[in-house]
């Protein structure tokens, strides 16, 4: 078996965004202390003039990041999810989603799989938080296509946007000519008849991982990446439904608020079915190694293939 090729999605933000500032000279990249956790110090390197460090100050770096806005340069404020979503939710309610400015926000080191530095900086509530301020874009990419895809796109629309990475190294899924990125839409990764796997972020490689082993017990999974949270690609959500009659989704986040919320909102009004949400169920992180986190919490391939099982029947 070839080797896969894994890279951590935070490493290619700090691509992605090198990238972007080489094609476009309104984009700034603004960052709080964090450079070379965040790869924004990739873009820094290339484009020192364009990069500003706005020291351990999330808050003031998100009214930064607005005024840039306001001035018609296009901010990515790069900082741990842990303090973005968190630390700055008054900030970015107010300042950027109020006004519906136009900047976006790096968040990185997102979910458990931050591993051995513990509750304190593992974020699983990050994308509820973002999920109500209103007008507010939500994207968790699964690789590194996906995340060069996601900035391009973020940078090519106008108003907020929240791009959520991890630290971990993750396989690269994406690769293949017939892939396309689109804000909105997810992309079916397995067609399947007898459930819908609905993932997110590094859950998708687990989703899909899991597939594979249902289809050795005969049980036919369709996987779906739903790289969008906010907005739902509601429709095909109910055409999954509609097809299989069951509804699993996988997220590096807390079941509450985030895509097993979004996902089971748009099921209550459309198409009523069964719901199995796999995440962090109503608990903080704890300190430990990535892959043993992940594995402890249903999160990985086998997890996720005995849950999508043990539900099916």
């Amino acid at each position: 078996m070839p080797e896969v090729k894994k890279i951590a999605t935070r490493e290619s933000y700090g691509n992605a965004l090198a990238e972007l500032g080489r094609e476009h000279d309104d984009v700034v990249v603004l960052d709080a202390d964090l450079a070379n956790a965040t790869k924004t110090n990739i873009f820094q390197k290339a484009f020192p003039e364009r990069h500003i460090d706005c020291g351990i100050a999330e808050a003031d770096m998100m009214g930064i990041a607005a005024g840039l806005a306001a001035t018609g340069m296009v901010p990515f404020a790069s900082t741990f999810a842990m303090f973005a979503a968190g630390r700055a939710f008054e900030q970015i309610r107010n300042s950027i989603g109020y006004t519906h400015l136009n900047v976006k926000i790096g968040a990185t080191h997102a979910g458990i799989s931050v591993g051995r530095d513990g509750a304190s900086h593992q974020c699983n509530e990050d994308i509820a938080l973002m999920r109500t301020i209103p007008g507010m874009t939500i994207i968790n990419p699964s690789d590194d296509v996906e995340v060069k895809a996601a900035v391009k796109a973020a940078y090519e629309m106008e108003g907020p946007v929240y791009l959520r990475f991890g630290r971990r190294a993750v396989p690269v899924i994406n690769d293949r000519p017939d892939y396309k990125f689109e804000i909105g839409k997810g992309v079916v990764l397995r067609e399947g008849t007898d459930v819908a796997i609905i993932a997110a972020g590094l859950c998708v490689h687990s989703a899909v991982e899991a597939a594979e082993m249902l289809a050795a017990d005969g049980i036919n999974a369709m996987v779906i990446n739903m790289h969008t949270i906010k907005p739902l690609d509601r429709e095909l959500v109910v055409r999954a439904a509609q097809e299989t009659g069951k509804i699993v989704t996988v997220e590096e986040h807390s079941i509450i608020g985030g895509l097993g919320g979004a996902v089971c909102e748009a099921l209550c009004e459309s198409c009523p079915v069964p719901v199995k949400r796999i995440g962090m169920n109503d608990v903080f992180g704890e300190s430990g190694p990535s892959a043993a986190l992940l594995e402890k919490y249903g999160l990985d391939g086998k997890g996720v293939y005995k849950t999508v099982k043990e539900f099916v029947g």
